[in-house]
């Protein structure tokens, strides 16, 4: 069984168990597996299930757990605790977690904690909260291993041994005088080989390098990654050894340092904390938290869609008359909305990896418009011809076409656009880019549609007549009736059809209706008969399609 699946098998019964309500089994269960897979499946659990989860941990594994869960969940855990529960599991903490977290929490609850530490802590965590943020002196630890050069080997490594457990590390032990000012540094490796009656001055190393409490923390964990240390040792501006930065810190630094360099390099170095802050919010937040950031973009779609509705209404005349118009609207709508989509992705993923600098975002804005208009042109051309060759109607082919390359460009264009507004308002983009960009394409895409349509097809509209009544055909000649009750009359008949007799009964569904009177013969409206319900291709006009007629 790999860990993935090991994780997933311990996940599933954590998560069994927390339903039936059996906290004795679930004890167990946590108590029989090793303290790395409790920590990969608590990150996977709701922060409801990770408190249950955690509470029912050993003091050891909990404390290893919390240490090494990031800062938001870190936070979100410790909300959930007692005041009794947080205060010791803070002063279990080394001072530099203890600063991180702090660091994150709210003032109210840093000095609450503060002041429940011990005054030795308290004065610990005070320092280097007094350091500057992303500096030496603030990531440190002041918790180290400080032996005297006139020791023997033998006294000092009792004293190692009297000190291990209150320091984070013993692997690198460090040599000051009296003042602390540091003058040598010995590895525990070096140390316990040593003769035990040497004096520690004669196997120390000298000091290869060090770092200031105001040394960048990039810096400090690219001088551990490149001389291989577990720690680096930090003085004061007096040569006082005040801490050390271990390598555990120097991998978070590395890491975060990593994705502040891409974010850089992308001009997006500003918001880049923000952008992390909102992401955590969407994937870990409740979900009150969540429909905060995503309910206002949604309710800005659903007006959006009213206003398109309203257009819709607008043309109704258009598409009461040229029904056909109806066909094209969603090939319209889905490619600006595919469209729109991709820009959007493409402008994401370029800020992150760096591709696009957002200081310099003129050029690559006018490349994408390039690219929509280009694509616009194409997959217009080709879908106004396959319309003209279809339904032998050019016209309709040319209002699609040039209705697909103005719909996608703007698509693009929004794509771009939206996304990186939202960012300069400093406005979640992730969860208001897509609904702005199909709101605004939506409303100017149906409105240039119907607009072509109705300059372009202006012939084929029926003239303003409103449409009562009903068409029924009977023995293959169109009467056009008004049914009343169980009576009808006659309002028209199929011009082409003139002298056909008028029939004593019309059947209209399953009801016959007698027929009372003949309010007229054939109509004609331009030199075209109208057929009501029935859709003709009548020299190129397209002639009304509906249930119910009447002339005025």
């Amino acid at each position: 069984m790999n860990n993935e699946q090991r994780i997933t098998m311990l996940t599933e019964s954590v998560l069994l168990n927390i339903k039936s309500k059996d906290m004795n089994e679930l004890k167990m269960l946590l108590n029989d597996a090793n303290e790395v897979d409790v920590l990969d499946m608590i990150q996977d659990l709701s922060v409801e299930n990770q408190a249950v989860v955690y509470r029912l941990l050993s003091k050891d594994t909990a404390l290893f757990v919390f240490e090494r869960l990031d800062t938001y969940d870190q936070q979100q855990l410790i909300r959930s605790f007692t005041e009794e529960s947080a205060i010791e599991i803070i002063t279990a903490l080394d001072p530099d977690e203890r600063v991180r977290l702090f660091d994150e929490m709210p003032a109210s609850f840093t000095r609450k904690m503060l002041s429940a530490l011990s005054p030795k802590e308290r004065e610990m965590t005070n320092l280097l909260m007094g350091y500057k943020d992303q500096t030496a002196g603030h990531i440190m630890t002041p918790e180290y291993v400080r032996i005297s050069r006139n020791m023997t080997v033998s006294e000092a490594l009792e004293k190692v041994r009297e000190t291990a457990k209150t320091n984070e590390t013993i692997y690198t032990i460090y040599i000051t005088d009296d003042e602390k000012k540091l003058e040598g540094v010995i590895s525990l490796r070096d140390l316990w080989i040593a003769d035990s009656q040497k004096k520690v001055e004669e196997v120390m190393d000298d000091i290869v390098a060090l770092v200031s409490t105001d040394t960048d923390q990039e810096e400090v964990a690219r001088l551990l990654q490149r001389l291989d240390w577990l720690a680096v040792p930090v003085v004061d501006n007096e040569g006082r050894l005040v801490g050390i930065v271990t390598i555990d810190d120097a991998v978070d630094i590395l890491e975060e340092e990593a994705t502040e360099d891409i974010m850089d390099a992308a001009g997006f170095s500003d918001i880049a904390v923000k952008e992390a802050d909102r992401s955590e919010v969407l994937t870990k937040g409740s979900i009150l938290k969540i429909w905060a950031v995503r309910l206002p973009f949604l309710v800005i779609t659903l007006v959006a869609g009213m206003a398109a509705g309203l257009i819709i209404e607008g043309f109704e005349e258009i598409l009461e008359s040229v029904v056909i118009v109806a066909f094209f609207i969603p090939l319209i709508m889905d490619m600006g909305g595919n469209v729109g989509t991709q820009s959007s992705t493409v402008f994401a993923r370029g800020v992150v990896l760096g591709h696009i600098n957002i200081k310099q975002f003129l050029k690559p804005f006018l490349k994408e418009l390039g690219v929509g208009f280009s694509m616009g042109a194409m997959v217009g051309t080709v879908a106004g011809t396959i319309i003209t060759i279809w339904l032998g109607m050019p016209t309709l082919g040319i209002a699609v076409g040039i209705a697909l390359v103005a719909t996608m460009t703007l698509a693009a264009v929004l794509g771009f656009l939206v996304p990186f507004t939202l960012m300069k308002l400093k406005v979640d983009q992730a969860a208001g880019s897509a609904p702005v960009i199909t709101s605004i394409k939506d409303i100017s895409g149906l409105f240039i549609y119907f607009a072509l349509v109705a300059v372009l097809m202006s012939g084929y509209l029926t003239p303003g007549y409103e449409i009562t009544g009903m068409n029924v055909t009977v023995d293959g000649v169109h009467y056009f009736v008004d049914v009343d009750e169980e009576t009808a009359t006659v309002i028209g008949q199929d011009s082409d059809t003139l002298d056909a007799e008028i029939p004593e009964v019309i059947t209209v569904g399953d009801e016959e209706f007698e027929v009372i009177d003949i309010a007229g013969s054939a109509f004609d409206c331009d030199g075209y008969s109208r057929y009501g319900l029935v859709t003709l291709y009548d020299l190129g006009r397209i002639i009304n399609t509906k249930d119910y007629f009447q002339f005025q």
